[in-house]
């Protein structure tokens, strides 16, 4: 800072010429640059000028103008901003109090003042800077060192503001009860000033704002800048800490205050949020109206500990025969649904929620950096399959910023969370983690940590960890609820061993690989057997399940085996043809259609009849139609086995004779005559 630019900011400072005014200027020098080259021309008229800054400019700052245009300095005014950010920076740093007001205090008020900076601050040596400031309204705000104290009428405004937040809605203007909330808010209304911890910004950029002042902040607090805007502290350092802005990150720049507010990022949370569709601070976006909720919980908490769950033993059904009958997820359980870009991953996801219906389970579905477009689509395909009543639809689309990308999951855990500890069972879909560790790569090369493997930094494993290990089920006497978890990664290439989808196959209970080479030919959902697990495996499946789909992994690898011996060979003996045929009668019941997810007693009869050979004499194209009519056959002509089935979820020999009676009849007689008869010669 050269001499000249020190003694002008001494002039603005001195003068109490506000940081407002000087901030306006500067934006309308940037609006209007030829207004501003005008002004700095030194051959331009100055009465002319004089009576530009009198029509334009705020009124504190109109002779400072007029004296830089003087001394021909006007080209400087950027620069004498700057630096006088750069004081009112170092302000906090120092042994200064700041008093700001409009009215002057009184010698007595000055005297109480004194005392209470001396009961403060602990020392008498301070420096008391005197302001005046209008825009505050009235009072006084008291800055002691890094500590505001606020008795302005703008802070009674925002005070007041605060308190009735939330309390008045759409339906309060509806009833007319507004003036009775006011009248009883205005009389229970009592004036506080608490010292709040402030600080200002030295830099923001990127939804990213790096604070100095904050002394005593904790990572994971929320703090409010002075346009009402708010942000959580992602980094700490020894002069600074970075924090990470949720929304209005045009108005904020270098010298805006920043007040700490002692909180935690939280979530608002209720049973009003099922059916609706929410942001990332859950704020309603489905344009139905306002979310009356009264609790919160902080979007990050610490994992339950092991006394507290329980072994997961109740099935997760997705309605997907491939899925439950060879990786069946459990209550409490984190399944990975992994694959390429369009092989169906999403696909799943949504068909399980569907399935979910009236099985009393709550859902989650959390897009993360999706298009609008494809979110909404996928709201309107849950209200045309009546499943909006028990989903919420967290979303963060790709227009949002990195934050907002970053905190969505851990928000909807919130919500999860709060459904959990009320005994519920939750399902919650991560739409994709792969999109989310990208988002916090972002944020944190903008904090300037260093970059580890595939530009990832060191801790992103323990962001997916500590977001995971929160889904378990727990015991009993510690809620009884779940939160069952089917984070998405996208894989490039195929490539699993690729850092994130390593990072998260090691966190979770089991992984659902999806293959490009199996979509594309037509096996929907495309799940490949080999590099598939569920790490739960039979503990969570139904005794009628287990005993049907035994031998089903062992029967799909052998056929997968021998299709490729065989294709070179013309002469193959009947057992080995029988092994074929039924091995494609397996992957072709395996093949489901999207949105229609099937039931556990449906499941186990497709495979009571693949076992029973009933579908390796029906052609590949005919088996789709087969077992479509044989099911609704039995719905029709068998409905107390299958209730009989569903209640007990168990496979004794009397059911299996009387299923294994309905499949033969209906082959036998119906079946026969349905199907195509060959043309005579």
């Amino acid at each position: 800072m050269t001499d000249k630019i020190r003694q002008y900011v001494r002039i603005l400072y001195n003068d109490n010429i506000s940081a407002k005014s000087v901030n306006e200027v500067l934006e309308r020098f940037i609006s209007d640059p030829v207004m501003y080259n005008d002004l700095c021309d030194p051959n331009k008229d100055r009465a002319r000028k004089y009576r530009v800054i009198e029509k334009i400019f705020p009124k504190d700052i109109k002779e400072f103008l007029k004296l830089l245009i003087e001394m021909e300095d006007l080209d400087e005014f950027r620069e004498i901003a700057k630096a006088l950010r750069s004081l009112e920076i170092t302000d906090i740093n120092e042994k200064n109090a700041i008093l700001t007001y409009v009215t002057p205090p009184t010698e007595e008020q000055l005297t109480k003042i004194r005392e209470f900076l001396n009961e403060k601050m602990g020392e008498k040596d301070y420096k008391l800077i005197m302001r005046e400031d209008r825009s505050i309204g009235g009072g006084f705000i008291l800055r002691a060192g890094i500590t505001e104290y606020d008795w302005s009428v703008k802070g009674r405004v925002n005070q007041f503001a605060e308190k009735i937040k939330g309390k008045i809605n759409e339906d309060s203007y509806k009833t007319g009860n507004i003036i009775n909330i006011l009248k009883a808010e205005v009389e229970e209304f009592e004036l506080y000033a608490k010292g709040n911890e402030i600080g200002y910004v030295c830099w923001v950029g990127d939804g990213i704002a790096r604070i100095t002042g904050l002394a005593h902040v904790v990572y994971g607090e929320i703090v409010i800048f002075d346009n009402g805007a708010k942000g959580m502290v992602l980094d700490l350092k020894k002069s600074t800490v970075g924090g990470i802005l949720f929304d209005r990150e045009n108005e904020i720049r270098e010298g805006t205050r920043v007040v700490r507010t002692g909180n935690r990022a939280g979530m608002r949370v209720g049973n009003n949020f099922l059916g609706r569709v929410i942001d990332a601070l859950g704020v309603p976006i489905d344009g139905i109206g306002p979310i009356e909720s009264t609790e919160s919980r902080p979007i990050e908490t610490i994992a339950p500990g092991i006394v507290e769950r329980k072994s997961v033993s109740v099935p997760m059904e997705t309605g997907i025969l491939a899925i439950d009958s060879m990786f069946p997820i459990g209550r409490g359980q984190r399944e990975l649904i992994i694959g390429d870009r369009q092989t169906g991953k999403t696909s799943i996801a949504i068909d399980t929620i569907i399935n979910q219906k009236g099985k009393d389970v709550i859902c989650i579905y959390v897009a993360i950096g999706q298009k609008a477009s494809t979110v909404a689509k996928l709201v309107a395909t849950l209200k045309k399959n009546e499943a909006m009543d028990y989903t919420t639809v967290v979303s963060s689309t790709a227009s949002d910023p990195s934050p907002l990308q970053y905190i969505a999951p851990y928000s909807a855990t919130a919500l999860a969370e709060y459904y959990m500890y009320q005994g519920k069972d939750v399902l919650i879909v991560y739409d994709d983690l792969s999109k989310h560790a990208v988002a916090y790569r972002a944020i944190s090369l903008l904090l300037e940590r260093p970059p580890g493997r595939e530009a990832y930094p060191g801790d992103v494993f323990y962001l997916h960890s500590r977001l995971l290990e929160r889904s378990c089920r727990l015991a009993p006497e510690y809620g009884g609820g779940s939160i069952t978890a089917l984070p998405i990664i996208e894989t490039q290439a195929g490539d699993v061993s690729a850092y994130i989808p390593t990072n998260v196959i090691s966190i979770t209970d089991g992984q659902i690989y999806l293959e490009s080479n199996l979509f594309f030919a037509g096996q929907r959902p495309a799940v490949n057997v080999g590099l598939s697990v569920s790490r739960v495996g039979g503990a969570a499946q139904t005794p009628a399940m287990k005993k049907t789909a035994g031998s089903l992994r062992i029967d799909l690898s052998q056929y997968r085996e021998m299709e490729v011996f065989t294709q070179f060979s013309s002469d193959l003996d009947q057992a080995t043809k029988d092994q074929l045929n039924k091995g494609k009668a397996l992957m072709e019941i395996l093949k489901q259609p999207l949105e229609h997810p099937l039931s556990m007693a449906e499941q186990v009869i497709l495979l009571f009849a693949a076992n029973k050979k009933f579908l390796t004499d029906i052609p590949t194209e005919e088996i789709r139609d087969f077992t479509k009519g044989m099911l609704k056959y039995l719905h029709e002509n068998y409905e107390p086995d299958i209730l009989t089935l569903t209640n007990t979820k168990m496979m004794n020999d009397p059911l299996a004779d009387k299923l294994y009676e309905g499949i033969m009849k209906y082959k036998e007689e119906l079946w026969t005559e349905t199907e195509e008869k060959p043309e005579e010669k």
